[in-house]
């Protein structure tokens, strides 16, 4: 695991930007901006129906990012892809998010999320999410239950329940549509849309496929699509910042790998970048091209 640098001691630090930040993890922080994103990106024009592509992603994969605010490392997040299981008779992939905050931002803020989400082995639909978030003061439990036969889904948080929701055919999860979205076909001047709930609300996320870029990363260097979310549903810090936006660069070979995020809002600026891949293929030393 990548250990990320302790700020200069001659470098003065602001104590209230990392308060700033910390009042964003309370709402959103890591696991947030990444599922703003994964909430809105992900889709593609094909129908719920049509059959899964060529698969992009394997049990055994694991990314590293590592994150900041502004110029300040803030942590890591991980996302894998665990062996596949059995749940209620349906085979299903099983796909995890840890965030955590590292130890110069723990003394201000703590953060340690685990999300966790079921979809079908054919990637149609979601099965089941829970989110275990610990950010500051913070202590959510949260289950979403997807229910397919009612085409519902049903929110608890420590044992609290709403009210089921309707959901439509091939609604996803804000986890599970990110690896659904890695098999879209992106086409620069594109559009891509799909249907995801957190089990509060249901909406159509939208994003445009703007152009291709070389990027450099701790990881390497890609050949990746930018790609820009409509944040119209994203509301809390980004709804209050009139210039706000994200963007998200992910390698244009078959593997679709984010490989870089940025975000713009009204407290300053959050990204992520690809630190390193593992039990996804070999990657190629140099340029990891798509062509």
């Amino acid at each position: 695991m990548m250990q990320l640098k302790k700020a200069r001691s001659h470098r003065p630090i602001d104590r209230g930007l990392i308060r700033d930040a910390g009042r964003l993890s309370g709402t959103r922080w890591a696991a947030a901006v990444w599922t703003a994103v994964w909430l809105l990106i992900a889709g593609t024009a094909w129908a719920a129906d049509t059959p899964f592509p060529t698969r992009a992603f394997r049990p055994g994969e694991q990314l590293t990012f590592v994150l900041k605010w502004t110029i300040i490392p803030a942590g890591e997040a991980v996302l894998e892809v665990l062996p596949q299981e059995h749940m209620a008779g349906i085979d299903a992939h099983h796909f995890v998010l840890t965030a955590r905050s590292n130890a110069f931002v723990d003394a201000f803020y703590m953060v340690r999320d685990r999300i966790d989400a079921w979809a079908d082995s054919a990637m149609r639909q979601s099965l089941l999410y829970r989110k275990k978030q610990h950010e500051g003061s913070t202590r959510r439990d949260i289950t979403v239950s997807f229910d397919w036969e009612d085409m519902t889904v049903q929110y608890t948080n420590h044992g609290e329940v709403r009210e089921p929701i309707p959901i439509s055919a091939g609604t996803f999860d804000p986890l599970s549509i990110f690896y659904w979205s890695r098999s879209a076909n992106l086409v620069v001047g594109g559009r891509i849309q799909r249907a995801v709930t957190d089990g509060k609300k249901h909406v159509m996320g939208v994003a445009d496929v703007v152009r291709r870029e070389t990027v450099t990363v701790p990881a390497g260097t890609f050949d990746t699509f930018l790609i820009e979310p409509d944040l119209a549903h994203v509301g809390g810090v980004f709804e209050k910042s009139p210039d706000a936006k994200i963007q998200l660069w992910v390698s244009a070979d078959y593997r679709r790998l984010p490989v870089k995020l940025k975000s713009k809002v009204i407290v300053g600026s959050f990204s992520g970048e690809l630190v390193s891949v593992t039990g996804s293929g070999t990657l190629p030393p140099g340029n990891h091209s798509g062509e």
